[in-house]
């Protein structure tokens, strides 16, 4: 079966034959047409690229930024970590062909020394994470507006959305980046026991809405309250109805979160870290749960409401959910607070169906570091790792694109990010350029043909987002 690429933005035909006997350059990322396709569909990069200003000289300037940024971000979703990797990379017409290069073959290069690399090299790409935060240009020409940024991802998130949710939850956590330079910024963090940043994300479901990159030696909820204040107003200039709920583990336990939380309308839901007053106020439920844990010889728990305040730190009683649990271990005593009311959720529910579905989150953080190198931060400035940091989160918010739309009621629909990239990216293929169009000559033996036919017909079936 043939499948047409009619390029909506470039002159050049893009087709996918099933199967024919044809020679030209090999690719192992044939795949990636589907990451063009939702791109299209979604104008993730090209509103990325929109934060950019660019003011270099446009008589002499081969690659736009929109091309250096979209390059960047489809070689991370791909596998390529490293700025090295692009000097090799320059030379494949099919990443070319994502770039939107009308020349895939680098033959109209204006320099000698260029013909026959579309791409940009990494001394091209490596102004992107150079650019200057304030102050005067100097003699850098592209400089990355940070509040820009920040209201991409946000309105990233709310436009993905056809109709208002009723309720989303905002999950907060900080997580070590690991340091092996002189780094700017760099401090021994004693918890990870390691040199490193911590930066701090802010999740909604799958949707990435902030990942600020922070030097180690400060409080993990260090920021929290300006990074809410800023997504929660604009959220609610879409959704003014909807119901907001704030969660996060008991680094994140502190009065000026929660203080926040309840002079702003929005709920929130905290680890609170035990003690000895925590644990005597469930004395007899634990000794509750160690009985059932003797008669059933199986874990058990045990749940208690009660309001409770700190001595000093807290402005007023909160209602605390405290569990307590028995395992073949011993007496496992856990503890929660929020301003979310008995009635609209009773303790087990709270606990167990709401709070234990922060775990999530630490798997999108995996992904990002572990699939999309966001821990990749060994530049000398700490601008510069945020910028890094932020082109991986573009690389995520692609594929969660492609999740969300693609992959809808298919096997894969909530795949991680690297087996989307074995199963659906990382496909061999022949490559032939001609004057008027791009062949890609997939194998016929391809396992998941069928699968790739039915993601393209789901990113095709979904219009273009408004705004792009």
């Amino acid at each position: 079966m043939e499948v047409a690429y009619v390029d909506r933005v470039y002159p050049k035909d893009v087709r996918i034959p099933g199967a024919r006997s044809a020679g030209g350059d090999i690719t192992s990322d044939a795949g990636a047409l589907l990451l063009r396709e939702q791109e299209q569909a979604s104008g993730v990069i090209r509103r990325f690229a929109a934060c950019f200003e660019d003011y270099r000289d446009s008589r002499w300037t081969e690659h736009s930024v929109p091309e250096l940024v979209a390059q960047r971000v489809y070689g991370l979703v791909l596998g390529y970590e490293d700025l090295n990797d692009h000097d090799t990379l320059r030379s494949d017409p099919l990443l070319a062909t994502l770039v939107g290069k009308v020349d895939p073959s680098g033959e109209s290069r204006r320099l000698e020394r260029d013909f026959g690399k579309p791409l940009a090299g990494k001394s091209t790409l490596n102004r992107l994470e150079l650019t200057p935060e304030d102050g005067p240009l100097g003699h850098k020409k592209i400089r990355l507006r940070a509040e820009a940024v920040d209201r991409f991802f946000v309105d990233t998130f709310v436009e993905a959305h056809e109709e208002p949710p009723k309720r989303i939850v905002l999950d907060v956590d900080a997580t070590d980046d690991p340091l092996h330079g002189d780094q700017e910024g760099k401090f021994f963090h004693g918890y990870y026991r390691e040199y490193c940043y911590l930066p701090l994300y802010i999740f909604c479901g799958h949707w990435l809405l902030c990942a600020r990159l922070r030097e180690s030696n400060i409080d993990a909820s260090k920021g929290t309250v300006e990074e809410l204040e800023r997504i929660v107003e604009q959220i609610r200039e879409s959704w003014p109805e909807v119901e907001i709920i704030v969660r996060g583990d008991s680094g994140f336990c502190r009065d000026a979160i929660m203080n926040w939380c309840e002079d702003n309308s929005v709920k929130y839901l905290f680890g609170l870290a035990k003690n000895e007053r925590l644990k005597a106020a469930i004395t007899e439920e634990l000794e509750e749960a160690k009985t059932l844990f003797v008669e059933t010889e199986e874990p058990s728990r045990v749940f208690k409401d009660f309001m409770y305040s700190t001595l000093k730190s807290w402005r007023c009683e909160r209602r605390v959910v405290g569990k307590a649990e028995h395992l073949r271990r011993g007496s496992n005593p856990r503890f929660v607070v929020t301003n979310i009311s008995e009635d609209d959720t009773p303790a087990r529910e709270l606990y167990e169906s709401l709070y234990c579905a922060r775990g999530d989150m630490e798997n999108r953080i995996k992904e990002q570091q572990l699939c999309l190198f966001a821990d990749r931060t060994s530049t000398h400035q700490l601008w510069s790792n945020q910028i890094r940091l932020w082109l991986s989160s573009v690389a995520y918010t692609l594929l969660q694109h492609l999740r969300e739309f693609g992959l809808k009621g298919t096997a894969l629909e909530v795949a991680q990010c690297d087996t989307i990239r074995l199963k659906l990216l990382k496909i061999g293929a022949l490559v032939r350029v001609t004057v008027r169009r791009v062949l890609i000559l997939r194998s016929s033996s391809y396992p998941y043909a069928a699968l790739f036919q039915q993601v393209l017909a789901n990113i095709r079936a979904r219009a273009p987002c408004p705004s792009c």
